[in-house]
């Protein structure tokens, strides 16, 4: 992995907004601390954008998107972007396919999950698949044993031969049937709600993620941020952030937020 930059020299001052995942980098071996949550709610009261981006599915992020301090949610790896419209009262919800295309392709992940779990020992779906729209999501360390390296990439390799994109996470295997990403939809959804190119404004944002398939907004982002347990997965990174906390997960996000709002 590259040398990352140590976060005291992150320039504070510039950062409108901060995209951030949720596992392992929000939540800390699987929950939310209360000074993680704290932490998200300061980014709101100071004025600053927080967008949760994530694997998770269309299920949790409604929840997300509707009750958390957040301004939005992109969710099960770019498949589609959930806001909530306080004045309306209303959820607002943006698939990149719509819903036939969304079923079709479920019926196809169905063949590949079977496959998988023929032959990967120790795999299972997860078990937040139910609540999913768009993809297919193999645990290899939630709720089963941690499977060896070689057996999460004989899941990528299926996943690929089947004509999906498969992305590994700190927890899952994501699959889907379509050319996007966690970025792509993220650019989207600034676009949209805000009216802002981030092609020409990204400096002005922060990423934080842990995992490789935060790889794509690691190097999109020129002030994107891993939290220190970003290293554990060495050069399966494949694009390295560039800055790095001292704390691990959900508390290197909170020093990631003190570090914006106390400069």
């Amino acid at each position: 992995m590259i040398r990352m930059k140590p976060l005291s020299e992150l320039p504070a001052a510039q950062i409108r907004g901060v995209f951030f995942d949720l596992d392992d980098t929000l939540t800390s071996e699987g929950r939310l601390t209360a000074a993680a949550y704290a932490a998200l709610e300061r980014l709101g009261a100071a004025g600053k954008l927080a967008v949760a981006i994530t694997g998770r599915p269309a299920g949790w992020c409604d929840h997300i998107a509707r009750m958390w301090p957040v301004d939005a949610v992109v969710g099960e790896n770019g498949a589609f972007y959930f806001c909530h419209d306080a004045a309306d009262r209303k959820l607002l919800k943006r698939f990149l396919f719509d819903e036939a295309q969304r079923a079709a392709n479920r019926e196809r992940m169905a063949a590949v999950r079977e496959r998988i779990l023929r032959e990967v020992q120790g795999a299972a779906v997860a078990s937040d698949q139910f609540y999913r729209e768009s993809d297919l999501a193999i645990d290899f360390c939630e709720d089963v044993p941690r499977l060896p390296p070689g057996e999460v990439d004989r899941i990528v390799a299926l996943m690929t031969a089947a004509g999906m994109t498969a992305k590994i996470s700190s927890i899952h295997v994501n699959g889907w049937f379509g050319d996007y990403d966690k970025l792509g939809m993220t650019r989207t959804l600034m676009r949209e709600r805000h009216g802002i190119e981030l092609e020409r404004d990204k400096a002005g944002y922060v990423f934080a993620g842990d995992s490789p398939n935060d790889a794509p907004m690691f190097g999109y982002f020129p002030n994107s941020v891993g939290v220190a347990n970003v290293a554990d997965f060495g050069e399966r990174i494949g694009t390295a952030p560039a800055y790095v906390t001292r704390a691990r997960a959900g508390a290197g996000f909170v020093e990631l937020v003190r570090h914006l709002l106390e400069k």
